[in-house]
């Protein structure tokens, strides 16, 4: 896993694509028995190197009611998001992650992941590239459908503080799917 983890810090796939150049941010550890496939690091945590260190990942600990030291406890949960590095700003937030990393590195990741019992799948990409025709026609119905993916993956919104207005119009996600989230965590921490 250390060899593996070296080469993808040291990934420079789509070096000319990046406005901030490659900086891959990702946690494994072939213990870990969760997986939080997300999007791509925004511009803080590029800075600071550490996986959902911004307001979306204290939302996302909220969400799962686990401590930062629990959180960061990489043979508790491996992080690999669809694109590894900073993508870039887009008219109205940042851009996709970007297309190479997953095929190029997350078959290799799982292939080193032997534990894993969850993968939670957070946002649009995540969810399309794992459930492919599973996945339903809007983020909202995959995730309000999320019982058909247990008991391996469970698909949620991007914990984003601009998707306050998708939790104010489905407050069935904190009532329903936050619980089973929680207990899903606590089971497997």
């Amino acid at each position: 896993m250390d060899v593996l983890l070296n080469h993808i810090r040291n990934c420079t796939i789509c070096e000319k694509h990046l406005p901030l150049g490659p900086r891959p941010v990702l946690a494994a550890h072939p213990n870990s028995k969760i997986v939080i496939v997300g999007q791509a690091p925004g511009t803080k945590v590029h800075a600071s190197g550490i996986p959902w260190n911004d307001a979306s990942g204290k939302q996302l600990r909220n969400w799962m009611q686990v401590s930062d030291a629990d959180f960061y406890d990489e043979t508790k949960f491996s992080i690999i998001p669809m694109g590894f590095c900073y993508p870039g700003r887009g008219t109205s937030g940042d851009l996709p992650p970007r297309p190479e990393c997953a095929p190029q590195w997350h078959g290799l990741l799982f292939e080193q992941l032997p534990n894993v019992e969850l993968v939670l799948l957070i946002g649009m990409y995540a969810q399309n590239y794992y459930l492919k025709d599973k996945a339903k026609k809007t983020l909202t119905e995959t995730v309000k459908n999320y019982k058909a993916y247990l008991p391996k993956f469970l698909p949620m919104p991007h914990p984003s503080p601009r998707n306050r207005f998708w939790l104010t119009k489905n407050p069935w996600f904190e009532s329903e799917v936050v619980p089973e989230l929680r207990s899903k965590i606590n089971a497997l921490i």
